[in-house]
């Protein structure tokens, strides 16, 4: 069963600058280990569905930093590159290679960005049976269309929307995350959609204590810190 959840972003931008948004990152990551779970695994979106292990390398060069997590080639798509590199709690600017004695979760799982509501929900309750008590770190993002600057174009629904995911995300509501429109979050540029359904689907119907550490919208693009404890 899902005993906590912590969802940070998938941005670089909370490794190489950011510090508070980072902080509120480690508070979550922290509270995922504090709950003494079986099995922690990395959840977060890409271009396919597919399973890595723990410790599968991922790489910043592909954006142009020299950052890397892990050893053996990279694999890991952006999302879970993030992910692993807040879970190591290094992130000195200064590019170097970060292998082995890093705390790595159990399992890494990429979520397609165009999975239906149905399949996240799949995987997610497959993931949530994993363990007697399973934790994970859901890598998401908001809206990408929240002002004049956002990479996605300005919409006024864009606000409303972002906000309601951070309200759902502060009440440990999973029944608001699962019923997300995915056609609609693709209008908005939701890059988190299918992570977060697949969070919803790991919880079920369970009831969880949420926190909402942080939330902000640098360049147009919403970020959330969280956390669902039992």
């Amino acid at each position: 069963m899902l005993v906590a959840a912590a969802v940070c972003p998938p941005t670089p931008l909370v490794v190489l600058a950011m510090p508070d948004l980072r902080s509120a990152c480690h508070t979550a990551i922290a509270a995922l280990r504090d709950a003494r779970p079986d099995v922690l695994i990395a959840v977060g979106g890409a271009e396919s569905t597919r399973t890595y292990d723990g410790g599968a390398a991922g790489s910043l060069r592909p954006w142009g930093v020299d950052r890397t997590i892990g050893g053996g080639e990279p694999v890991l798509p952006l999302s879970l590159t993030v992910a692993r590199l807040l879970m190591s709690g290094d992130h000195a600017p200064d590019p170097h290679l970060i292998a082995g004695g890093d705390h790595a979760p159990d399992a890494c799982r990429s979520v397609a960005f165009d999975a239906s509501a149905e399949e996240c929900r799949a995987l997610g309750e497959k993931l949530g049976k994993s363990g007697e008590r399973v934790a994970l770190l859901v890598m998401v993002d908001g809206s990408a269309c929240l002002g004049s600057g956002a990479p996605g174009r300005h919409d006024e629904e864009a606000g409303p929307y972002n906000e309601a995911i951070g309200e759902a995300l502060a009440a440990g509501d999973p029944g608001v995350l699962a019923a997300l429109d995915p056609a609609r979050a693709d209008r908005l540029w939701v890059g988190g959609r299918a992570a977060l359904q697949v969070l919803a689907g790991a919880a079920g119907a369970g009831r969880y204590d949420g926190r909402l550490l942080m939330s902000c919208a640098p360049y147009g693009v919403g970020y959330f810190a969280g956390l669902w404890t039992t």
